[in-house]
């Protein structure tokens, strides 16, 4: 990665919403209830408690994966990063998304604080969010995917080749949507809501 491109304001932005993103996954993963409380411990990040994966193998897969999103995110081709929850036949049940947007004109510095502060309240509002979610069917699996305004033409790191086509199946009808929070400045944007299947889909 270009230090110059980590220092713009579009770098640094995208080095904030990286590290936002794989705690926030954690919090979806952990509320859930997919694994044993006991497969997470309690920190602090942005001055609010949070989970922490302790099994190495799902703190890397978090991680690598946002962290493999950053060249994306910082050029704007990231739109929509989900948690997708899904049934045995690989059909989803439910969906936590983050519509991103980085403002790619913006030239002004990032405020830190002010930004951490904003994305604080998304993980203040997923913890009480459980409410407006479904409960999960049995050996369900999850996944992140990423969903792009355009594909790169070029690798941009390691990580991101571990990005490849997901086999997850897609829903016919337009889903329900749940909003949870959403922010907006300069220079980003951020949608956070939950999606499920329609009601017609989801008669067997």
């Amino acid at each position: 990665m270009d230090p110059s491109d980590a220092q713009s304001p579009q770098g640094e932005t995208a080095r904030i919403l990286v590290e936002f993103l794989e705690v926030a996954i954690t919090s979806i993963v952990f509320l859930k209830g997919v694994y044993p409380a006991g497969a997470f411990e309690r920190r602090r990040y942005m001055n609010v408690v949070v989970q922490r994966a302790r099994q190495p193998q799902l703190r890397d897969y978090i991680q690598s994966s946002v962290s493999g999103l950053f060249p994306f995110i910082r050029k704007g081709l990231v739109e929509r990063v989900a948690v997708i929850f899904s049934n045995t036949d690989n059909i989803p049940v439910e969906k936590y998304i983050f519509k991103l947007n980085i403002n790619q004109s913006c030239s002004s510095n990032v405020e830190e604080g002010a930004l951490e502060f904003t994305l604080r309240s998304f993980l203040i509002k997923l913890s009480v969010s459980q409410s407006l979610s479904r409960a999960l069917p049995c050996d369900c699996r999850w996944e992140i995917t990423a969903y792009f305004r355009s594909l790169p033409q070029i690798s941009t790191g390691k990580n991101a080749d571990l990005w490849i086509p997901t086999d997850t199946k897609q829903w016919q009808q337009p889903p329900l949507i749940t909003p949870i929070k959403s922010m907006s400045s300069d220079p980003l944007c951020v949608q956070l809501y939950l999606e499920h299947p329609s009601l017609s889909e989801a008669k067997p």
